[in-house]
């Protein structure tokens, strides 16, 4: 555990500018003391004393505002940014090195039994606002833009945007729209409205021109 959260403060450190000190992360970081809590319920959860879990839980999530339930799995190096209203639902697999920023949403779509939780591969970073939901993996070294709503699994190195969710780069080459660099997110409905529009304007110019043959 102790390893565990000192990898959590170097990833601080490697991920967020502002981090100064070890003591100003230690104290005054929600995603670290959330993380640390997270920590302590999971050992409770994995010894069956599930009530204790749920309270400790709890607690973290009324101090931090970040909500994980102790039966999430947790990897290495998870960096929560700001924090401020995320929620890792309990079948929730997150590998080591992810970064996850405010509002998000790691959750299921209903109430089936099982596995109903995303997995999220290495190296995945996960925008302010997305939302990520049911059984479905996130590949290593993806990007999930702000406020997408993914529903379907994204290939590793992956960018992926938009209401629902759609990849716009897969292995460094755009599929269509520019790369991720969070806070210069592509926007694929956009691009389709401006395609639309060129279109229109064509069969206008074409529409005028019959319509000044005829007139001949």
């Amino acid at each position: 555990m102790f390893l565990l959260i000192r990898e959590e403060i170097k990833a601080v450190f490697q991920r967020d500018p502002a981090a100064r000190s070890i003591w100003e992360v230690i104290l005054c970081y929600p995603g670290f003391h959330a993380l640390i809590a997270y920590r302590i319920a999971h050992w409770f959860y994995k010894h069956k004393l599930f009530l204790i879990a749920r309270i400790i839980s709890q607690l973290s999530r009324f101090f931090t505002g970040i909500e994980i339930h102790p039966g999430a799995k947790i990897g290495k190096g998870l960096f929560i940014d700001h924090g401020m209203g995320v929620v890792i639902g309990e079948t929730t697999e997150i590998e080591d090195n992810v970064t996850i920023y405010q509002g998000v949403t790691l959750g299921g779509t209903g109430k089936e039994k099982g596995k109903r939780h995303p997995t999220i591969g290495n190296n995945v970073i996960i925008a302010a606002g997305a939302k990520v939901l049911g059984s479905i993996k996130i590949g290593d070294n993806a990007k999930v833009g702000a406020g997408a709503v993914v529903i379907k699994p994204v290939p590793p190195n992956s960018t992926v945007v938009g209401v629902p969710g759609r990849i716009v780069v897969q292995d460094g080459v755009r599929v269509g729209l520019p790369d991720l660099e969070h806070g210069k997110l592509p926007d694929p409905i956009l691009a389709i409205c401006e395609q639309l529009q060129k279109r229109i304007e064509v069969l206008e110019e074409q529409l005028a021109e019959e319509r000044r043959k005829e007139a001949q």
